[in-house]
C-alpha cells in the first residue's frame, strides 16, 4: 500500500510540474521568433500572401514571424518535417495545404493529419486556374479539350506536385472527357509557371500565381476553378458553367505540432487573426484573387476532420488507394 501511495503522489508531482512547465511556457510566449513553414518554392502567391501576413502579424504577436520555403511532395515535405522534427512549443508552425489530408489515402505517410497536428487558425482559400502558352494554339478550354481527344498521350501538363487539388482536378476533367494526358510534377508554384512560358510543358494548372503573366500576356487563361467568373477576366468561363461540376478553393491554414499548449495556441490564433485583418495582408489576397476564410481552432479543426474523409473519394482519382 506504501508502494502504491508513493507511486500515486510521484505522479501527482510530475503532472504538476509538467503542468507548471506549460503555464511558464504560456507566459513568456513568445520569448523568440516563430517559424512558419510555407511548403511551397519562394515567389508563389502563397509564398507572397504568407510573407505579407508574417509582417503583419509580427505586429500584434511581438516578435518577428520567419517564412521558411519547404517546397517538395505536392506541399506535403514542409508539414512533415515539422511534425518529425519540431518541438511543441509554439515556435514551428507550418501551412497545411489540403495534400496533407489527401496523401495518407494514397500512400504510407510519416504523419496522421488527425493526430500529429495541432490545429490553430484558417485563413484563406486559392483561385485556381488552367492556363498555356501566349502562342498556344488553343484559345478556349474546349479546343484544348478537342486537341486532347484527337492526341491521346501527347499533352502535357504540370502541377505542383502529385496528389495536390491541381492534379486532382484536372485527372477528373481527364476522366470526364475520356481523354489521357501526361502529368509533370513541378516543385512549386513558379516552376509551373515557367515550364509553361518556357514551351517545356504545354499546360499549367495552378493558383493564381500566373494572374500577373496572364495580364501581361505572356499565358492565356483559358477557366478558372471558383464558383463564378471573376471581375477581372469576365470572359474567362468556370469549369462549373462548362458542365465539369466542379468549384475547387482549397481552404488551407496554420498548424503546429501535436501536443501544444491551449494558451500558446491562443496566443498565436489572437495574433494571426489579426494580421490577417489588416487591410495590407487583405489587399494581398485580393491581388491573387483570393477571399479570407477564417475559422478559430475549433470549427479549423472540425473542418480539417470533413475534409480528410472527402479526401479519401480524390485519392482514388490520383493514385492506388491504400488499402
Amino acid at each position: 500500500m506504501n508502494r502504491l501511495k508513493k507511486k500515486i503522489l510521484l505522479w501527482a508531482v510530475f503532472m504538476f510540474c509538467v503542468l507548471f512547465a506549460f503555464s511558464a511556457i504560456a507566459e513568456d510566449f513568445p520569448a523568440q521568433p516563430v517559424t512558419v513553414i510555407v511548403p511551397w518554392s519562394a515567389g508563389g502567391s502563397t509564398d507572397m500572401c504568407f510573407r505579407v501576413l508574417a509582417e503583419t502579424t509580427a505586429k500584434h504577436l511581438g516578435k518577428p514571424v520567419i517564412i521558411e520555403n519547404k517546397p517538395g511532395g505536392g506541399g506535403t515535405v514542409g508539414p512533415a518535417t515539422m511534425v518529425a522534427t519540431a518541438k511543441p512549443d509554439g515556435y514551428t508552425l507550418s501551412q497545411i495545404p489540403l495534400g496533407v489530408l489527401r496523401m495518407p489515402h494514397i500512400m504510407k505517410a510519416s504523419w496522421d493529419p488527425l493526430k500529429d497536428f495541432t490545429y490553430i487558425i484558417n485563413l484563406s482559400g486559392y483561385t485556381y486556374g488552367i492556363v498555356v502558352q501566349k502562342d498556344a494554339p488553343w484559345k478556349t478550354m474546349k479546343e484544348l479539350v478537342a486537341y486532347a481527344k484527337a492526341n491521346p498521350g501527347k499533352v502535357t501538363y504540370t502541377t505542383p506536385g502529385v496528389g495536390t487539388l491541381q492534379h486532382v482536378t484536372m485527372e477528373k476533367i481527364a476522366r470526364k472527357e475520356d481523354i489521357k494526358w501526361i502529368h509533370v510534377p513541378s516543385k512549386g508554384g513558379v516552376e509551373v509557371l515557367t515550364s509553361v512560358m518556357g514551351g517545356h510543358i504545354m499546360v499549367g494548372a495552378e493558383t493564381s500565381g500566373w494572374a500577373p503573366h496572364v495580364e501581361s500576356g505572356d499565358l492565356r487563361l483559358l477557366v478558372i476553378w471558383a464558383g463564378e467568373r471573376n471581375k477581372k477576366w469576365p470572359d474567362v468561363p468556370t469549369l462549373k458553367e462548362l458542365g465539369y461540376g466542379i468549384v475547387a478553393a482549397s481552404p488551407f491554414g496554420i498548424a503546429g505540432p501535436k501536443g501544444m499548449d491551449p494558451k500558446v495556441v491562443k496566443i498565436l490564433h489572437d495574433a494571426f487573426k489579426k494580421g490577417m485583418e489588416d487591410p495590407e495582408f487583405l489587399k494581398t489576397l485580393d491581388k491573387f484573387f483570393m477571399v479570407p476564410i477564417y475559422k478559430n481552432t475549433q470549427d479549423y479543426t472540425s473542418l480539417i476532420n470533413d475534409l480528410y474523409i472527402e479526401e479519401k473519394e480524390n485519392a482514388e482519382i490520383v493514385g492506388t488507394k491504400k488499402n
